[in-house]
């Protein structure tokens, strides 16, 4: 028997038929994708360090769309989390010594600690109450990353050693660092795409639908969110961890609520609930803010109004629109 908690989530009219054949085709779109990434050191069109930055930000905005996108949950504090892990990994990588995989380890754990500390009240309340409970407890850990003596205070902690990858491979070369972030991606992006296409994923989506259903079906709401927010919040750590090291500083700017906006900008540009679109919507605003970088603060306000533009002219995200065009050009 099928779960009942999908009559929420799925159309009773899906076409069955058309299922394999829909997986195969992602599945050669998916292969095409890590193709061309790894062709990214060979080529001269982009550097990698800028293809890095776009990784660091795309693992954050498929965090943050696991949590609003699947769980119906919108954060206004994943900053806490993006920016507490990138912290913990430089102050252990600097004073301690440890290495680059124990760095990220730890960063993710610290991002994981902090969503269960910051989940377990949150998830209390119910949206938009939610929201600025979350923004509330990420200013608290800006104002201690602010005021902590190990943290650097305004000028953060930089010249973060990079390391050797198991004492082997030397990741103060870009192509290598490249190649563990790329790493560190998709093993990412491959848990959520599990978590999505799990039970666990499907129980989410119809709590986002219709909690009330959810709750007289029997499952216990709040834990699903509770999981599903320390999942987010420990991939967003990892995220923040892994541009601490590519950058080597960890400063304010990644704990500050203007980092939280702008993963929830990347999530709604590139489309809320869909797999490809954080990764578009991160990539979209990365490029912008790098070259509007010499507008000054008129950068912000030309990235504003494209934003603008792109919600009303894609309701659902670049890739929302595209899924739901080539959905209404397959029924015809």
């Amino acid at each position: 028997m099928k779960n009942p908690s999908l009559a929420a989530a799925m159309p009773l009219n899906a076409p069955r038929s058309a299922a394999p054949a829909a997986a195969r085709n992602a599945n050669v779109w998916w292969l095409l994708l890590l193709l061309l990434a790894l062709a990214v050191p060979f080529q001269s069109v982009v550097y990698p360090v800028f293809v890095m930055k776009i990784l660091c930000y795309a693992l954050f905005a498929c965090a943050f769309n696991l949590l609003l996108g699947y769980a119906g949950l919108l954060s206004f504090g994943h900053a806490a989390f993006f920016g507490g892990a990138s912290y913990a990994t430089a102050y252990l990588c600097t004073s301690l010594g440890v290495g680059p995989l124990a760095g990220l380890a730890a960063g993710a754990l610290v991002g994981v600690l902090l969503g269960t500390a910051v989940g377990a009240i949150a998830i209390r309340r119910t949206g938009i109450y939610f929201a600025m409970v979350t923004l509330a407890l990420a200013q608290l850990i800006y104002f201690l990353a602010l005021q902590a003596p190990f943290t650097g205070g305004e000028d953060g902690i930089q010249n973060i050693p990079r390391g050797e990858l198991l004492g082997l491979v030397d990741l103060s070369n870009d192509t290598a660092m490249y190649y563990l972030v790329l790493a560190v991606f998709c093993a990412g992006f491959a848990l959520v795409h599990r978590v999505v296409h799990s039970p666990f994923g499907e129980v989410l989506t119809a709590i986002r639908e219709n909690e009330a259903r959810a709750t007289s079906l029997g499952y216990r709401v709040n834990h699903y969110k509770l999981l599903a927010f320390v999942l987010s919040s420990g991939l967003a750590g990892l995220a923040g961890s892994t541009k601490a090291l590519v950058f080597q500083v960890a400063t304010l700017s990644d704990v500050r609520w203007h980092a939280s906006g702008e993963v929830v900008l990347m999530a709604l540009l590139g489309g809320v609930g869909t797999l490809l679109g954080p990764m578009v919507g991160a990539g979209v605003v990365v490029t912008l803010q790098k070259y509007l970088s010499g507008a000054g603060s008129w950068s912000t306000v030309i990235i504003g109004l494209v934003f603008m533009a792109c919600v009303l002219a894609f309701r659902r995200g670049i890739v929302g629109e595209i899924q739901a065009w080539l959905d209404q050009r397959g029924r015809r």
